[in-house]
C-alpha cells in the first residue's frame, strides 16, 4: 500500500525534552513498520531543528524526498502538557514551516506519478492559508486516490465549516469520542447525542464510507455498512497518549486496505495504540509480535467486542488521540 501523508512535521516539547512528530509523520512511521509504503509531504524550518527532524526521519527508514526546507518560517514545535492519567494538550506555533509547503510543478508530477493508493490529511495543518488548494491539487493529480481524514482537532485550530468540507474528501474518517460528540452538538444541537447517531449523521452527510472512533481506554468503535461495533481495548499502564491515535490509524489503514476482517483490524489497532500510549513519545518501538502478545494475554478493557454500540461517551480529551 502506497500512502502519500500531509500535514505537520514538528517538535513535542515536554518539559525540556524534545522528541520529533506531528500527526502525519507518526502514522507514515507506524505505516513503516507494517511494511507499507509511505510518504511524506512537509516542510521544515532551515534551522538545526529541521536538520534534525529530517535526520531522524531518514534514522527511521523514511524516505526525506518530499520535505522540504523552507526560510520563510522556523520547524514546526508543539508544547506539550500531561495530565495526571497521561493526556496531552498541545499549545502549537504558528506559523511553521509545514504552513510554507510548494507545489512545484516537477513536484506534482512526481507525486502523480507514483499513484498513491491513499492520501492521508489532518485538520491542522489545513488552518493555514492556501493549504487547502494545495490538498485540492494534490487529489487532482491522484484521481484515482482515495482519502483518510484523520480529524485531530487541536484547541483554536479548527473549525466547523473546515472540518465539513475535509470529510467530504474522505473514504475513511477517525476521530475521537470527544471530538465526535463535539461535532454532532455542533451540527445537532437540538438532538440527543450517541457515537450511532452522530455516525449515521455524518456518514450520510458527508458520504464517508468508514468511521472509526477512538475511545481511549475503551478501545474503539467502527462505523462500517451502516452498523456500529465496539472492540474492546486493552489496558496499559499510560506514560503519554501522544501518537497512539496516529498509530491507531496506521493499523486500521492497512487492515481495511487489505481487506481484514474488520474484527481483526480493530483489535491489532486497539492493541497498537496501548502499546504506544504505555511508552514515552509519539513514536516509541513496537512490534506486531508484541500486539498480538497483548492480545492473546489481556482480557479486553469491556466485553462484547463486536456487539452493536448504542452510546458512548469515552474518557478521552479532544487532544489526547
Amino acid at each position: 500500500m502506497k500512502v502519500l501523508s500531509i500535514g505537520e512535521v514538528l517538535w513535542d516539547v515536554f518539559d525540556e525534552i524534545e522528541m520529533i512528530g506531528g500527526a502525519p509523520l507518526n502514522f507514515a512511521a507506524s505505516l513503516l513498520r507494517l511494511g507499507d509504503y509511505p510518504e511524506v509531504l512537509s516542510a521544515v524550518g532551515a534551522d538545526i531543528r529541521g536538520e534534525l527532524a529530517v535526520a531522524q526521519i531518514e534514522a527511521r527508514g523514511l524516505s526525506s524526498r518530499f520535505i522540504q526546507f523552507t526560510k520563510t518560517a522556523p520547524t514546526g514545535v508543539a508544547s506539550v502538557t500531561l495530565d495526571g492519567q497521561g493526556n496531552s494538550t498541545f499549545i502549537i506555533d504558528r506559523p511553521a514551516a509545514y504552513d510554507m509547503v510548494t507545489l512545484t510543478p516537477s513536484l506534482m508530477e512526481t507525486i502523480a506519478a507514483e499513484k498513491f493508493d491513499w492520501v492521508y490529511y489532518s485538520t491542522l495543518l489545513h488552518t493555514g492559508n492556501g493549504a487547502e488548494d494545495r490538498l485540492e491539487e494534490v487529489f487532482e493529480a491522484l484521481p484515482r486516490s482515495r482519502g483518510f481524514y484523520d480529524v485531530n482537532l487541536r484547541r483554536h485550530h479548527w473549525n466547523l465549516p473546515l472540518v465539513e468540507r475535509l470529510s467530504q474528501k474522505a473514504s475513511v474518517m477517525k476521530v475521537n469520542s470527544d471530538e465526535a460528540e463535539t461535532l454532532y452538538a455542533l451540527e445537532c444541537p437540538a438532538a440527543l447525542y450517541s457515537l450511532e447517531a452522530f455516525c449515521a449523521f455524518w456518514s450520510e452527510s458527508f458520504q464517508v464510507d468508514v468511521i472509526c472512533v477512538t475511545r481511549g481506554i475503551h478501545g474503539a468503535a467502527i462505523w462500517e455498512g451502516g452498523t456500529l461495533h465496539r472492540f474492546a481495548g486493552y489496558p496499559v499502564q499510560v506514560a503519554d497518549t501522544v501518537g497512539a491515535g496516529d498509530s491507531f490509524a496506521a493499523v486500521f489503514l492497512h487492515g481495511h486496505h487489505n481487506r481484514w476482517p474488520t474484527a481483526r483490524t480493530a483489535r491489532l489497532a486497539n492493541a497498537v495504540g496501548a502499546l504506544v500510549a504505555s511508552r514515552a513519545g509519539a513514536l516509541p518501538e513496537w512490534s506486531l509480535q508484541e500486539c498480538e502478545t497483548l492480545i492473546a494475554s489481556q482480557v479486553p478493557r469491556s466485553a462484547g467486542s463486536t456487539e452493536h454500540l448504542k452510546s458512548s461517551l469515552g474518557a478521552s480529551t479532544l487532544e489526547s488521540e
